[in-house]
């Protein structure tokens, strides 16, 4: 099994927290221990799982933090839809858009790893 920094998810998510800290820096300050937090929280939590599941001893706890990580990715992708709806005046559409789509992506990888990683799971 490689270890989590090998994972190109791993790697993905990490460049989206530095993207979701840069953003959160722009929210209006009465939001840094509302929204602000929470979306840190929720990316944090993307690639923390990812990397605790990848150092677990089988395959079914590492399937278990995956599907925790695409809870985090599911509470963010609302939070990120939240500032679209909020319509934050530092805050431009095409950025959040950027970050939902990179986020999918990142889903995507996660669901594709945890179908790769079902298919080696011997009862």
């Amino acid at each position: 099994m490689k270890g989590h920094k090998d994972l190109e998810v791993w790697k993905r998510s990490i460049k989206l927290a530095k993207e979701i800290y840069r953003l959160t820096e722009s929210l209006p300050k009465e939001e840094l221990y509302g929204l602000s937090d929470q979306m840190k929280r929720a990316v944090v939590s993307i690639a923390s799982n990812i990397a605790e599941g990848a150092a677990r001893n089988s395959q079914k706890e590492f399937i278990q933090f995956l599907y925790i990580a695409l809870g985090s990715a599911s509470e963010l992708d609302t939070q990120i839809e939240i500032c679209k709806e909020i319509r934050f005046k530092n805050l431009n559409e095409k950025t959040l858009d950027n970050l939902q789509n990179e986020l999918a992506i990142i889903s995507k990888m996660i669901y594709g790893l945890i179908s790769n990683l079902k298919t080696k799971i011997i009862d």
